[in-house]
């Protein structure tokens, strides 16, 4: 199991020693000497808790704190304050900027041990609560809650980087006849396959793919431009008509199939969760609208003016 992993935040060197020391059989530890090597650190290592001194050269403590607190990515990392502060109100603004707790200096190994346990404990559960909350339990993939957590900051990445992203949407064909025809077990045990056969298509360990409800999955493919989302999303029509799922109910073909709409577009700091899901919908909808079993593609919109326009379609023929 992997160890986690302590970020010590101090501008005195021999307190990064001592408290590195008092620690390191337990955690991994990184440390950084200033404010804003600490914001540097965090992005790079993603630690899971931070012990953070208050008084430093440059940005204090405190706005570190603050800086963290307001970034949807790092808000939910604990950060303990180490400081040779005594006073309330010292405290009381430190609780105030989102800090957990606070351990004084000089350092008793003791005591920082024991927080520092407290609180990555309650992390992992935390997490744990988090990632039941965010799993769909019939197929095992993330579900619409973590879409909403993903897309935002996945799109405020790409954006940094003026990077394309793909966003696809998928809908299994008449799947209300398959379950009145074939009966809801089964049509659980139709899902969890497809779901399969969704995950197994994509070959990057950072695309995700989550069941978005009912019949409808989604998948957020980061830096994919237009004509690799469109030759995934076609892998992924084909391999779920290969799978021969029979659905002698459906319209379309005697078989289990999906439609698929894809937005694909260069990420820009007005690009929108809800203007992507809006976007890869529209494409999801003329795909069926034109038969179903088939893959369309919109240009996602940079504006909240924009609308979304069909720029290429994947037409498979019956």
């Amino acid at each position: 199991m992997k160890r986690p992993t302590i970020l010590i935040v101090d501008d005195e060197i021999s307190n990064i020693e001592i408290m590195g020391a008092v620690l390191e059989e337990q955690y991994e530890i990184c440390f950084a000497r200033s404010g804003e090597e600490a914001l540097a650190m965090v992005q790079a290592f993603s630690p899971d808790l931070i012990l953070l001194d208050i008084v430093m050269p440059g940005m204090d403590g405190y706005a570190v704190c603050r800086h963290l607190k307001q970034d949807p990515d790092l808000s939910q990392v604990p950060v303990i304050f180490t400081t040779g502060l005594n006073h309330t109100d010292d405290e009381v603004q430190g609780f105030a900027v989102g800090a957990v707790d606070y351990v004084t200096k000089p350092i008793q190994p003791i005591a920082l041990r024991s927080r520092v346990r407290n609180h990555i404990e309650l992390k992992r559960m935390r997490d744990q609560f988090a990632d039941l909350a965010m799993t769909d339990p019939l197929t095992g993939l993330g579900n619409r809650r973590m879409l909403e957590q993903l897309m935002p900051s996945e799109i405020r990445r790409l954006a940094r980087q003026g990077e394309w992203l793909s966003f696809v949407m998928i809908d299994v064909d008449c799947f209300k006849q398959f379950n009145d025809e074939y009966g809801h077990p089964e049509g659980d045990r139709c899902l969890r396959v497809v779901a399969t056969t969704l995950v197994e298509t994509l070959s990057r360990s950072h695309d995700v793919c989550l069941r978005y409800g009912g019949e409808e999955f989604a998948c957020i493919l980061p830096e994919t431009d237009a004509s690799g989302a469109l030759h995934i999303a076609e892998q992924m029509r084909q391999r779920i008509e290969d799978l021969a799922i029979p659905n002698k109910a459906s319209t379309v073909r005697p078989l289990v199939t999906v439609s698929l709409g894809i937005a694909s577009g260069i990420c820009g700091t007005e690009s929108t969760p809800d203007r992507w899901i809006a976007a890869a919908d529209e494409a999801l909808y003329q795909a069926k609208h034109f038969g179903r079993n088939k893959v369309f593609m919109s240009c996602c919109p940079q504006s909240a003016a924009a609308d979304p326009i069909p720029i290429s379609r994947q037409d498979s023929s019956l």
